[in-house]
């Protein structure tokens, strides 16, 4: 994604407003396009990131691994910056073709049926909670090793829980702390790490070790 103008202003505002922090500038970059997202500082504080995550998830974006996502607000606000990259195949839970279930939700069900197809695909999780329980379900069980997973729905029932769960897990992950998130999150969080693989493998693929400097 390349910044306009009144973007760069954007981000001078939210640079100065932020001043010292302990992000690496790659970790920086993603939460920065958090907050110009939403306008919202916190999540200068509610970004986490799991072990590895980004390299993980650069390269899994670089290799054009399938995306799976919750609801259509999330597959929206990815779908440009991923088919002007990578061109990732992207599939979305809640309207994945599946025999009705009492017991759960359309996202929830679509989920665990795409993930069986997609084991190892990238999640993006911005606002099914179920969807979320169910997948770290899933991993629990060892039934899908995804390659990332990004975690942000907002909610109050086991939405932290889940995020815990999915914190406590080896998977490499990016989540929002606690019962904030929700779809323009996710989508950011997507659209930073698209920028810095971009940026790692193909802008400096000339480099001995491209990847390396730009997402650790």
């Amino acid at each position: 994604m390349e910044w306009h103008v009144t973007d760069a202003e954007s981000l001078m505002i939210i640079d100065q407003e932020v001043g010292k922090h302990e992000l690496s500038p790659a970790e920086y970059e993603v939460v920065r396009r958090v907050i110009y997202a939403t306008a919202d500082f916190e999540y200068l504080n509610l970004i986490r990131f799991g072990n590895e995550a980004l390299q993980a998830g650069a390269a899994a974006l670089a290799a054009r691994t399938t995306i799976v996502v919750d609801e259509p607000m999330v597959q929206v606000g990815i779908a440009w910056a991923v088919q002007n990259t990578f061109s990732n195949p992207i599939y979305c839970s809640s309207e994945a073709i599946t025999r009705p279930q009492r017991d759960k939700t359309r996202s929830a069900w679509g989920l665990e049926t795409l993930a069986q197809r997609y084991p190892e695909a990238i999640f993006v999780i911005g606002q099914s909670q179920t969807a979320l329980s169910t997948l770290v379900q899933l991993i629990r069980k060892k039934e899908v090793a995804p390659a990332l997973v990004i975690a942000t729905p907002a909610g109050f029932v086991n939405v932290v829980q889940a995020k815990q769960e999915l914190a406590d897990s080896m998977v490499p992950h990016i989540r929002t702390e606690g019962r904030k998130g929700g779809p323009a999150v996710a989508a950011a969080v997507l659209d930073g790490l698209l920028d810095l693989a971009w940026h790692a493998y193909i802008r400096v693929s000339s480099a001995d070790h491209p990847g390396k400097s730009a997402v650790s």
